[in-house]
């Protein structure tokens, strides 16, 4: 009985130490992927911002879709599902719901990723933190603080600046959704439409 007892104990022993060492592996391409990220982040704002311009500019366009002579797809930029269904016509509405999906998968993904790796970053440095408090180290401490506090604010700043990307630019995507599905179904002849032309 007390073998079996203290097997366990220092199984759970090797556990512990060998979760504590692998925590500390996971910090350096954690902070890696929080610097990435970030860059993504501006990176998608800037094209954000280069997308809001196009649209300003190409609203009459956008506008005039359905209503007169053909409008251009390069003349709708910063529209990019007008775009493609000016470009193929007979594209489903389906296929537009997949191509509005793929537009904000990666700001969407970024967005909910960038605060657990931030947490998962803020984490890790507790230990040591707690190891050299337990020690006295006032100098240890706060290293691993900074790194802890550094980590989870640039965490919520990517997933500030992505999630407002993607909220804006899914409202973009759906005003272009209801107009261009308002344009198939007025594009669609009518049931007995093609009857009474061929009579």
């Amino acid at each position: 009985m007390g073998s079996h007892f203290f097997a366990g104990f220092f199984m759970i022993r090797f556990l512990e130490d060998m979760m504590y060492q692998m925590s500390d592996f996971f910090l350096a391409p954690v902070l890696i992927l929080l610097a990435l990220l970030f860059v993504y982040s501006l990176f998608a704002l800037g094209g954000f911002g280069a997308m809001a311009w196009q649209r300003l500019q190409a609203k009459v366009q956008f506008d005039a879709i359905g209503g007169g002579p053909r409008v251009s797809p390069r003349s709708v930029s910063g529209y990019p599902l007008a775009q493609l269904w000016l470009n193929n016509p007979s594209i489903s509405q389906d296929e537009l719901d997949v191509s509005a999906l793929k537009q904000l998968e990666s700001v969407r993904l970024v967005s909910r990723i960038a605060p657990m790796l931030g947490l998962i970053a803020t984490m890790v440095p507790m230990g040591p933190a707690l190891k050299s408090l337990s020690n006295g180290n006032v100098q240890g401490i706060s290293d691993n603080l900074i790194v802890a506090f550094s980590a989870v604010i640039f965490g919520l700043v990517i997933a500030t600046i992505t999630f407002w990307i993607a909220t804006i630019k899914k409202r973009w995507l759906a005003v272009e959704l209801v107009q261009l599905a308002e344009l198939k179904q007025r594009s669609e002849p009518v049931p007995g439409d093609a009857i009474r032309e061929a009579a």
